[in-house]
């Protein structure tokens, strides 16, 4: 298929800028992908679609304030860092006398600013400086910075910027007047982020839009329904929100992303799979999470497989490893046989995206193309903090 397939257009005022509250009260578009039959409700309907024994699968990993300002250590000009994913730390090296020096941190990164090179160095903070050492020839650079991981994350924590996408404007820190149409927003750092996100899961440069539309009264609600609901961990980088650049989109190569699933999760999901539970993914996230483990997987044995961090190697798990833990990097688009997910909830999403690809394979093109052209006619709101679709 071509890229050009995934074409649409879409009226700028439907991209939302703002998030819909009480968040689920966005609207919600039915789609049943065997008949392409839509219906249009409130997302707090979504609890009427959902039976007992479904299993509701959620991405639960934190966004953390991923974009940094700095400046040239030699001129004082800015540069823009957004951070992707930690690296394998390097070992201790030992200084001119001998002692073990910190153990500095590197970082994936994009980088935007004029002149870019290797050996640029940038001061964030008083605190926080980096060096870019390698680039990747795939838009990223690799930056070594002066502190190890626990540090630094503290300095970016305070610093750090809230990594909205660039479709949803805002005034910048460094922006000292208002421009036409944009306005500041102070509330990004919380809505842009699911409730149930784990403080020990932090990791995401975006978020998984997706889950925005839950509240914990909803969610309590479908837990009494008997919906079964488990959590997984995708930390959502560059694979997520990297553009498709090849026309042949089968030749498009997905970015890592780092998922890990505790091994009860596992076997819960397994379990109601041989039952015939519907699985229920919530987000794209989610999909390619369970895809991309239970493609390893040649049958539904109560058997977990373990695979050690950053190979590709998988080996039965032994009493001792409690979770999956790897880098996925699965691409799924028209054609893509689904072996785990039944079902999902997802989002509006970007033309020519890996995102409006995913969906396609699991509804059907054709399906997909009918409901964006009666979400714009009936003016869904589409992105980030967009409406909700669930195909059913």
């Amino acid at each position: 298929m071509r890229l050009s397939d995934f074409n649409y257009n879409l009226p700028r005022e439907l991209i939302a800028q703002e998030p819909i509250k009480p968040r689920d009260h966005s609207r919600l578009l039915i789609l049943d992908k065997q008949s392409g039959k839509i219906e249009h409700k409130k997302f707090y309907n979504i609890i009427d679609y959902l039976k007992k024994g479904d299993v509701l699968v959620m991405n639960n990993s934190k966004v953390f304030p991923a974009r940094l300002i700095g400046k040239r250590k030699e001129s004082g000009g800015k540069v823009e860092v957004f951070l992707l994913r930690s690296l394998s730390p390097r070992p201790p090296l030992l200084d001119k006398r001998g002692g073990e020096k910190k153990c500095e941190e590197v970082w994936q990164c994009l980088v935007g600013g004029r002149r870019v090179r290797a050996g640029l160095q940038i001061e964030f903070d008083k605190n926080l400086e980096g060096e870019l050492k390698k680039d990747n020839k795939d838009s990223t650079w690799e930056i070594e910075f002066n502190l190890s991981n626990k540090e630094m994350m503290k300095v970016v924590e305070k610093i750090g910027q809230t990594p909205l996408p660039p479709y949803i404007k805002r005034i910048k820190n460094e922006e000292l007047y208002n421009a036409p149409g944009v306005k500041i927003n102070n509330n990004d750092k919380n809505n842009y982020q699911t409730v149930y996100a784990d403080e020990k899961k932090i990791g995401s440069v975006a978020a998984p839009t997706a889950g925005f539309h839950f509240t914990p009264e909803l969610l309590r609600k479908i837990k009494a329904k008997g919906v079964q609901i488990e959590y997984i961990t995708l930390h959502v980088g560059l694979g997520t929100f990297a553009p498709v650049k090849t026309d042949d989109i089968s030749k498009h190569k997905m970015h890592a992303e780092f998922v890990e699933i505790d091994k009860d999760v596992l076997k819960r999901i397994i379990k109601a799979k041989k039952e015939k539970q519907r699985i229920i993914a919530v987000g794209t996230t989610s999909v390619r999470t369970l895809e991309a483990v239970f493609r390893k997987i040649t049958n539904y044995k109560l058997q977990i497989i373990k695979c050690p961090l950053g190979t590709n190697k998988f080996q039965i798990a032994n009493s001792k490893n409690q979770t999956f833990q790897e880098f996925v990097n699965i691409f799924i688009y028209p054609g893509y046989k689904f072996k785990i997910v039944d079902a999902m909830i997802t989002n509006f999403h970007l033309p020519k995206s890996t995102l409006l690809m995913l969906v396609s394979a699991m509804a059907c093109k054709d399906n997909i193309d009918k409901a964006y052209k009666e979400a714009i006619k009936k003016k869904y709101r589409f992105y980030s903090y967009g409406d909700a679709m669930f195909i059913s």
